[in-house]
């Protein structure tokens, strides 16, 4: 049984890994016309936005210059998290660090595309900014929706737990 766990998480972890890596590949990829097969919280960020043949040339080289730039998916430090994941004897604070290491990583490739979004952003014009802003408060406005949805649903499950509890 402690072998089929340690199989799944292993699985588990590599699948997290692998949708971490294609999460990272298609946002450098990222292209205006493209944004509808987007997965990252920012894809659609032009969406609605007409850009201009030229706007989106110089879109596509600040994108080739970032794949360039961008250091590749570090392996090793997966197969180290692996390691840790099935290993005879569960090491919390190796598994926190390797973690941090790891988020560290995924905050630099995070920082390093909302710079390659800053850029794009600042080609737009003044009307295109604009329009931009007012789908961002939209999708915002929508995300508070879900966040009091959310939050709503919360003290009804903490009820139903104290009625059940009180119930016993």
């Amino acid at each position: 049984m402690r072998n089929v766990i340690a199989a799944v998480m292993a699985s588990t972890l590599a699948f997290s890994a692998n949708s971490q890596a294609d999460e990272v590949v298609t946002s450098v990829n990222w292209h205006p016309a493209e944004s509808n097969t987007l997965r990252s919280g920012q894809g659609h960020m032009f969406d609605g936005i007409s850009l201009t043949e030229h706007q989106r040339q110089q879109m596509r080289d600040l994108m080739q210059r970032a794949r360039h730039d961008r250091p590749p998916v570090n392996v090793s430090e997966v197969e180290t998290m692996h390691r840790l994941v099935t290993a005879e004897k569960f090491d919390e604070a190796a598994v926190r660090a390797q973690a941090e290491k790891m988020a560290e990583e995924q905050v630099n490739r995070q920082v390093e595309m909302a710079r390659v979004r800053n850029q794009m952003y600042r080609l737009l014009t003044p009307e295109q900014q604009a329009a931009l802003n007012e789908n961002h408060q939209q999708r915002m406005e929508q995300l508070r929706d879900v966040a009091r949805m959310q939050q709503g649903s919360v003290p009804s499950q903490n009820l139903f737990s104290s009625n059940t509890r009180s119930n016993q």
